[in-house]
């Protein structure tokens, strides 16, 4: 940044211009002084209102006491915990600092250090005994503490079995010693397998036999679909068909008429046809001396060439006095004429 003097054709730089100012405040400071230290109204209250703000930033947490009170704290509650804990016991089990590991590279029983152990064990009575059956009484008799003689008798009597005399080496809380003891006196007992009977393994061993189910008779003019799909190789689709067919025709006349349902294979209706039965044979009929055309040809059996043939007939020889006279027309054959005839009537 330039400044330009009011000499002319004088150009000099900022910071020279400042020394210069500089030297001449130094050389000549009853002039230049007072012009640097005045300030103004506005700035002389500026100054005085930062400085009353300092003041009372450094003045305020002398005031904190005076307006939040501080809750007591009681020790006695953490004093009585710290004594309590200075008159605790050491634990107990700090005794088992040995642990004897078998080849299989499992713990088979804590090892209690040497100190304070002797001296407290009772060497008891020793005589020959099963381990499996052994009562706490008889573990205690042979000098066995309360407690292993517990946990023993726990461990059988949930199903755990010693099956041979060096087994109960395994046994958490007793001492090397006291197994080398009580070895020789090991006398194990059949195996509970000894004395299942011959009975009970056959019946193990019987083949698993599958329940068998018989299906009920399906009434065929009455049923739902979910007896339908009860039979064997029909399923839902298949037994919304066979009720929508029954509807359209007025119903079933003998059960023969349920293989005609659309998609319904032969295998399946030989499989099931055993299974139906009609206990009420009665179905809706058409009289076709007041049908219409659209009504005659909605029935499965009755298409469109039969019912114009009916029409037809009825018009140039007045009406039917009996369905019998439906076989007068040519295109009704005797197969056409049997199963139309249970959905027809002239009254």
């Amino acid at each position: 940044m330039l400044r330009i003097f009011p000499f002319p054709s004088v150009v000099l730089p900022t910071n020279l211009i400042s020394t210069i100012a500089i030297l001449a405040a130094v050389s000549h400071p009853k002039k230049y002084l007072p012009e640097y230290l005045s300030f103004t109204r506005k700035e002389r209250t500026g100054i005085i209102t930062v400085l009353l703000l300092i003041l009372i930033f450094i003045a305020l947490p002398f005031f904190f006491p005076f307006f939040i009170s501080s809750k007591p704290v009681d020790h006695t509650v953490f004093e009585k915990d710290i004594a309590a804990l200075k008159l605790k016991d050491p634990d107990s089990s700090k005794l088992f600092i040995k642990r004897k590991y078998s080849n299989d590279d499992y713990a088979e029983y804590n090892q209690p250090s040497a100190k304070n152990y002797y001296s407290n064990t009772t060497k008891g009575e020793l005589f020959y005994f099963d381990p499996n059956s052994l009562s706490v009484e008889g573990w205690q008799k042979l000098g066995i503490r309360e407690k292993t003689a517990n946990t023993i008798k726990n461990y059988t009597s949930k199903g755990g079995r010693f099956n041979k005399p060096e087994d109960i080496g395994k046994i958490w809380g007793l001492h090397a010693d006291e197994v080398s003891r009580l070895l020789p006196y090991v006398r194990i007992e059949g195996k509970p397998s000894d004395n299942y009977s011959a009975a009970k393994i056959f019946e193990s061993n019987k083949a698993y036999e599958k329940p068998k189910y018989t299906i009920a008779p399906v009434d065929i003019n009455a049923a739902d679909t979910a007896a339908f799909i009860a039979l064997p190789g029909i399923g839902s689709k298949l037994a919304n068909r066979i009720i929508a067919f029954r509807e359209k025709l007025g119903g079933f006349y003998k059960t023969e008429q349920v293989a005609e349902t659309y998609a319904l294979a032969d295998s399946v209706f030989q499989k099931i046809k055993d299974k139906l039965v009609i206990g009420n044979s009665q179905v809706k009929q058409i009289n076709i001396n007041k049908a219409t055309m659209d009504e005659l040809k909605i029935h499965p059996y009755i298409r469109y060439n039969i019912a114009n043939a009916i029409l037809q007939y009825k018009a140039q020889h007045g009406e039917f006095t009996a369905v019998a006279d439906l076989k007068k027309i040519m295109i009704i054959t005797e197969d056409v004429y049997a199963k139309l005839a249970p959905y027809l009537t002239v009254k």
